[in-house]
């Protein structure tokens, strides 16, 4: 790491400049790169997107993404709010007054823009992190199962239902399992051609972790979706699936912003599965297409 970074972040953000002295040993000349750029100039970097900061480093929006997290940030996003703090903090010595924390009084319209914001920097935070490979693999497995359990607590549990009825509508079997003891009961009946899938933000979640070790011993391939790649979820996960999300405050809690992005990755999974089965894919969607319809049509009104 060059003294520049160590000497912009040795100023009013003494504990970003602690981490990247912590973490220069393990970054790569890439993520240098990006850690050079927002050193030398927080103010310019924080008004740029993850594709211009990217394209001003000659790196690639994942590398970003990667360099913001070793920061210790969720994603891009909460890095370009610390930079624009930093700034502000050099130029005037004042505490920083550009934040999307949503207060009591705000007017509803302030909301309205800055939950818009949040949910575009964590979709694109999410998309820009996402391990394509991974995914693919994923898609690859769905596809092909014989049978698909998802595994989901209190809002992860909404994310869970969102899939399976993605995935029925497409004439695939698939069961979306909130209750702990019916998921690990389910996950003993699997084997080797089924797919368990985990939604787990913090994966630390015992009542998600469980059902999928099951499943993962039982020889299905198992598919983890979480915020947290080092969670104790992926050590049972043939692919994981990360996500980025908000920070939590008091009136959004981190439950809201991270279904965000686990709706993402499952709306990833549901159109690579449609695309690779389209043959059957398609006539099922139809059919329920048509369903929906003879049943609005014959209800009395």
């Amino acid at each position: 790491m060059t003294q520049d970074v160590k000497e912009i972040f040795g100023g009013p953000g003494g504990s970003l400049a602690a981490k990247v002295r912590t973490l220069a040993p393990s970054m790569t000349r890439s993520m240098q790169r990006v850690a050079e750029a927002v050193a030398g100039d927080p103010a310019g970097c924080a008004a740029l997107t993850v594709t211009g900061l990217a394209e001003l480093t000659g790196t690639s929006e994942a590398t970003v993404v990667r360099t913001a997290r070793l920061l210790g940030y969720p994603g891009y996003r909460d890095l370009r709010l610390a930079l624009a703090g930093l700034a502000a903090q050099q130029q005037s010595g004042r505490a920083p007054a550009i934040t999307t924390d949503i207060a009591v009084d705000d007017p509803i319209a302030d909301v309205v823009a800055k939950l818009a914001y949040e949910e575009q920097q964590t979709l694109a935070d999410t998309a820009a992190g996402l391990d394509t490979a991974q995914l693919g693999a994923a898609v690859t497995a769905l596809a092909g199962a014989r049978r698909t359990d998802v595994y989901g607590i209190g809002a992860s549990g909404l994310v869970a239902q969102d899939l399976t009825q993605k995935l029925l509508r497409i004439g695939l079997i698939a069961h979306a399992h909130s209750d702990p003891h019916l998921a690990v009961t389910n996950a003993v009946q699997l084997r080797p051609g089924d797919v368990a899938i985990a939604i787990t933000h913090s994966g630390s979640t015992g009542d998600v972790i469980e059902p999928l070790r099951v499943a993962f011993d039982r020889g299905a391939t198992t598919v983890a979706i979480t915020g947290r790649p080092d969670s104790p979820v992926t050590q049972y996960a043939d692919h994981v699936l990360t996500t980025s999300t908000s920070r939590e405050t008091e009136l959004r809690p981190a439950a809201m912003s991270s279904r965000t992005s686990q709706l993402l990755v499952v709306d990833c999974l549901f159109v690579g599965v449609a695309q690779r089965t389209y043959d059957s894919a398609a006539p099922a969607l139809a059919a329920s297409y048509e369903a929906l319809a003879h049943r609005h049509r014959s209800t009395p009104r």
